[in-house]
């Protein structure tokens, strides 16, 4: 008997980068740990003194390669840490703007964002965009405005196409070289009601009978409690100097990323995305400003619901950022806001549904930032990295066997995610790398745990686990801004 049941599909196909290791190391990792084995071992053989001086030297690079917290080798964490007395103890961590700093430089940006620059671009179209350059990378990122539509209320069969669709889009990344990383940010906050007090102020008849006047006032304090103001953005961070035309200056960098947009932007149609234009500069200058100070919010969404108010006059990149900002071990205190930021740590495990992101998505008590980051392999080098996982997943079987030992049920899934990878890659879907990062903030100091555990919730309920940025909070808040800034290709590429 047919079971009337309509088929739910499922998604997945990621999996953690595993190199070939033992004891899940990474291929230095396993040489060092190797090589400190072996140095026991010879040195054992040739005496027992010199023994007892190599022995505590090599049990302890053991130790720190081998031993985890939180899923982190322990040399990381301690790195980590010494890095982060010796910024504390030069005032890396401490910044206080032009207020109360007088130079050159005293108003840009802090930390990550300080080598970028806003750039106002004409478009094909007689308008203008906004485009923020990272002189000391050399990339360039565009933000699109769009409009996701829900899922909740579409058939399907629309879901998946939408889903397909965006699969395709990612994949034809990677015959694009220019395109250096993209990212997906919904922005949530609770509405500050300013358009919603506009509106009604401008309405209200002189001659209105009081308890009428009295009513409407009540309904426009407690709207931001059941309104929410949601943005969605799209930031494409393109790198000019992988393009084949070889642009030598800015002027025609821009160009070519002009060239390269329109069709980007065209085919996000069947994606179930409305996009809704380029943001522009002085968008862009008041999504970081109300990000850094975020009491202005309010103001801010007065000013641009105005017609015929020109934001640049009010707003530029050299006062977006904030007067001071401090960052501690477990958050970023700028302004009139405290933000924590949290980075994936474990993906889904099992197979999810498309809605997977809903809770960590939806609008909540307090502003929160919520950044996908796809960077695409490039189609030629996608077969390669993906038979070098199949391999290595292949050796870790092979060494279970050698040891006459079962191999592990996570290897197992790990060995069989990998070799449909490598399958699905053969038929033409694109490679690459994904993090997600999430910044949450609060006005009070006193609703920061309430904020964290609200955050911690929804993330368990997505069925993803997070890990708060320690001694990296200032990157963690940057990466969700829409300045083209992704620390873990930072980590891998950031200039000496």
């Amino acid at each position: 008997m047919a079971s009337d049941q309509p088929h739910v599909r499922t998604y997945g196909g990621w999996r953690p980068s595993r190199g070939m290791g033992l004891l899940g190391l990474g291929p230095m990792q396993t040489g060092v740990v190797l090589a400190a084995i072996t140095v026991l071992i010879i040195s054992g053989s040739v005496g027992l003194r010199i023994l007892a001086v190599v022995a505590a030297p090599c049990l302890i690079t053991i130790g720190l390669i081998v031993l985890r917290w939180d899923g982190m080798p322990l040399s990381a964490g301690i790195a980590q840490r010494v890095r982060w007395a010796i910024g504390t103890t030069r005032g890396y961590t401490s910044y206080r703007s032009g207020v109360m700093v007088a130079g050159e430089h005293a108003w840009q940006l802090p930390g990550l964002l300080a080598p970028t620059v806003l750039l106002d671009v004409a478009d094909e179209h007689g308008g203008d965009f906004g485009v923020v350059y990272n002189r000391r990378l050399g990339t360039m990122t565009v933000t699109l405005r769009c409009a996701a539509t829900s899922t909740w209320l579409a058939d399907p069969d629309t879901t998946a196409t939408w889903v397909a669709n965006w699969g395709s889009w990612m994949a034809n990344l990677g015959y694009l070289p220019v395109v250096r990383w993209v990212a997906v940010t919904v922005d949530t906050a609770p509405d500050p009601g300013s358009r919603l007090t506009d509106y009604v102020s401008r309405r209200i008849a002189p001659n209105a009978p009081a308890s009428a006047r009295r009513v409407l006032q009540r309904l426009v304090e407690v709207s931001p409690a059941a309104a929410a103001d949601v943005e969605t953005r799209l930031t494409i961070t393109f790198n000019p100097a992988a393009s084949p035309a070889k642009p030598r200056t800015v002027d025609e960098a821009l160009d070519e990323i002009s060239r390269a947009l329109p069709g980007l932007q065209d085919s996000l149609g069947g994606c179930g995305v409305t996009v809704l234009g380029r943001a522009t500069a002085a968008h862009l200058a008041a999504t970081v400003r109300v990000a850094f100070d975020p009491a202005i919010r309010g103001e801010v969404s007065r000013l641009s619901s105005q017609q015929g108010v020109d934001m640049s006059r009010w707003l530029d990149w050299e006062t977006a950022g904030p007067v001071m900002a401090e960052e501690h071990l477990d958050r970023y205190v700028h302004d009139s806001g405290v933000s924590v930021s949290w980075a994936l740590h474990e993906a889904p495990r099992q197979q999810v549904h498309a809605d997977v992101l809903a809770r960590l998505l939806a609008p909540g008590p307090h502003p929160k930032r919520v950044t996908i980051f796809y960077r695409p392999l490039p189609a030629g080098e996608a077969a390669r990295i993906v038979e070098a996982e199949v391999n290595a997943a292949q050796f870790r079987q092979a060494y279970h066997r050698s040891q006459r030992r079962d191999e592990s049920a996570r290897d197992l899934a790990d060995r069989e995610r990998a070799l449909r990878a490598a399958r699905e890659e053969a038929t033409g879907s694109g490679v690459g790398f994904f993090s997600l990062f999430t910044t949450v903030t609060v006005l009070d100091n006193e609703q920061l745990g309430r904020a964290v555990a609200d955050i911690e919730s929804r993330a368990d309920t997505a069925k993803i686990r997070l890990r708060r940025l320690r001694a990296s909070q200032s990157a963690g808040f940057a990466a969700t801004l829409p300045c083209g800034i992704c620390p873990p290709q930072l980590a891998r590429h950031w200039p000496r």
